[in-house]
């Protein structure tokens, strides 16, 4: 019979054995949950870094969700600038007092320590470590706590961009897993050096092509300064000789030299698609097909297949290989009209074909490139549908190089008579008839309002020529006459929309807005362009608070109203003198930035 375990090791080794035994199966098992917890935390914070919002506000939540799987004290996400300067800060767990900001407790020597070395940093005691000499106190208030630090380099490209770091409260009965969370913050510093990395490239693209829209407009607006009178180019379709029209055909004509991507912006019914075609033909392109497609008349699926072609099989119904529109309009133009309706999926599809010239047909693994000029339409106000989440901010920087703004009818009335004849004409083609506008005729048009425009004409002159009794149209013809003008009913039933400036009618009058900056911000106090320039910039107050001397008695948390001149002042020294940090301090860009001091004659300073 075999002699017990404790008999021969005594009676307390047993309970040790025990011990040892439940030990060795949590030393066993708490590898299993740290792993399971570790990858639950990268897919939560994968989840915020992939979701679209300005990149202090992702990486404040990155900083904040880490304390649901760390025992932490506080966290701190450091983002630096070309010239190593601090651009962004996020700090969790950090509470304001006085002018002491978060920034403080993280000596610039720590940062300076993992950038340089780009390796993780351990500092068991802060208090007592001369790196934190400056900031102990910061660190650890208390004398009697003993605070460690744990900070990880944010790399990009194999260049460190910024810093990822920890603290917490020693506790002498808990064995830290100091390995196990600097490689969980190496993981989560990835994640986010690839989204510091991605947000420069959109923000890099997004200048670029705000600078190709400003060269475009200095070069009209200056060629309107000299005032050179050049004709304006004859397009088939469109009528008019009010100086709007004129204005639009001009444009267009200096527009249509280059490949640049335009926007044709206006009411529904003022003939988007007609000054498209002008565009086409008045380009280089003009021997190309000159393709279009209605975004808002397909659903997405169809709409994709439309666009991008489809092979054999690629689903039900496709019986072969299908060319999409790109493709057809290799070497030309393509209109894709009421391009604001395309559903947010679908964006960040058309968004990748604009970038890069290719695409995959449905269905097909092979890469197409192709060389097409886009021309884009819509009715539909894109600044308002980028606020609220509908239309994609990087998608809307792309089609929104030169917008063309076409006038609606009611601001060019006198072009009433010659698309009225016009339209007479047409129909007697059409129709074998030889139909003649009466004065009386020409005079009851001229007193309508025509709320859809020229489409809304055109198909009145339609309906009064086809149930004329006689070859002269007359006042009496028109149901306007005799009250019984469907369209009158439908704009006299419609709501009143409340009195409100429209952005579009903003922009096309000569003011671009600017986004606005923290909810804070007071209203823009607009400041005058220069000559030649053609448009004025929105310079934004400066919130109550980016105020750093709350004595200032210019700061507007007391009631202050500084001049245009001393709040860029204020920015550009806060900024360092560096024009881009106080273009994004005002919410403005680096070149409006550039117009504003030049306008207050303000002399750079340089370091």
């Amino acid at each position: 019979m075999g002699i017990p375990t404790a008999a021969v090791f005594g009676a307390d080794t047993g309970g040790r054995l025990r011990d040892a035994t439940a030990l060795a199966a949590a030393t066993e098992i708490r590898p299993k949950a740290n792993s399971e917890m570790a990858l639950f935390g990268i897919y939560e914070i994968s989840k915020i870094l992939s979701t679209p919002a300005r990149l202090e506000i992702t990486l404040s939540n990155v900083v904040n969700v880490l304390t649901s799987f760390l025992r932490m004290r506080r966290g701190m996400i450091v983002v630096l600038d070309d010239p190593g300067d601090i651009e962004i800060v996020a700090a969790a767990g950090w509470t304001r007092q006085g002018d002491v900001r978060a920034i403080d407790s993280l000596p610039r020597a720590v940062i300076d320590r993992i950038v340089v070395t780009a390796t993780p940093l351990v500092v068991h005691d802060v208090v007592n470590d001369p790196l934190f000499a400056e900031a102990k106190g910061l660190v650890a208030a208390e004398r009697d706590v003993r605070v460690s630090f744990l900070g990880v380099p944010i790399k990009a490209d194999a260049k460190v961009v910024g810093t990822l770091s920890i603290d917490r409260v020693w506790d002498g009965n808990t064995q830290f897993r100091i390995d196990e969370d600097l490689r969980f913050l190496s993981m989560v510093a990835n994640l986010a050096g690839q989204t510091v990395r991605l947000h420069r490239i959109l923000a890099a693209d997004r200048q670029r092509l705000l600078d190709e829209r400003g060269a475009l407009e200095k070069a009209l607006g200056n060629e309107l300064e000299r005032r050179v009178r050049v004709p304006s180019p004859k397009v088939e379709g469109i009528v008019g000789e009010s100086e709007a029209v004129k204005r639009v055909l001009a444009t267009i004509a200096v527009v249509a030299k280059s490949n640049s991507t335009v926007l044709l912006r206006g009411e529904s019914g003022t003939g988007k698609e007609l000054f498209a075609r002008a565009i086409h033909d008045l380009s280089p392109r003009k021997h190309k097909p000159f393709v279009k497609l209605n975004c808002a008349a397909l659903p997405e699926s169809v709409l994709e297949s439309e666009l991008f072609g489809h092979e054999k099989g690629s689903f039900t119904g496709a019986i072969g290989q299908r060319a999409g529109r790109f493709e057809m309009a290799h070497g030309g133009t393509l209109l894709l009209d009421e391009i604001g309706e395309i559903s947010p999926a679908f964006q960040a599809k058309l968004l990748r074909v604009l970038q890069e010239g290719e695409f995959e047909r449905v269905g097909g693994n092979k890469t197409l490139k192709v060389d097409v000029r886009l021309v884009c339409a819509t009715n539909k106000n894109l600044e308002e549908a980028v606020a609220k989440g509908e239309f994609r901010a990087d998608l809307y920087y792309r089609i929104n190089v030169v917008p063309v703004f076409l006038p609606p009818l009611r601001e060019r009335p006198g072009d009433i008579p010659h698309l009225a004849r016009a339209f007479v004409e047409r129909f007697n083609a059409e129709n074998g008839r030889h139909l003649t506008l009466a004065a009386s005729g020409m005079e009851m048009l001229e007193r309508c309002y025509f709320p859809g425009n020229v489409r809304e004409l055109e198909n009145c002159v339609r309906r009064t020529a086809t149930l004329a009794h006689g070859d002269e149209i007359t006042a009496a013809d028109f149901a306007c006459h005799g009250g019984n003008c469907l369209s009158a009913l439908l704009w006299k039933s419609a709501p009143k929309a409340p009195v409100a400036p429209d952005p579009i009618d903003q922009l096309a009058s000569g003011v671009v807005a600017v986004a606005p900056t923290p909810a804070r911000a007071a209203p823009p106090a607009v400041v005058p362009a220069l000559p030649g320039e053609g448009f004025t910039v929105a310079v934004p107050e400066i919130p109550p608070g980016l105020c750093e001397h709350a004595a200032d008695p210019s700061c507007p948390a007391l009631g202050g109203r500084p001049s245009e001149r001393d709040r860029l002042i204020d920015a550009m020294e806060r900024s360092g003198w560096v024009q881009a940090k106080a273009a994004r301090l005002l919410g403005l860009t680096p070149r409006q930035i550039g117009y504003a001091l030049k306008k207050h004659d303000i002399e750079l300073k340089r370091f």
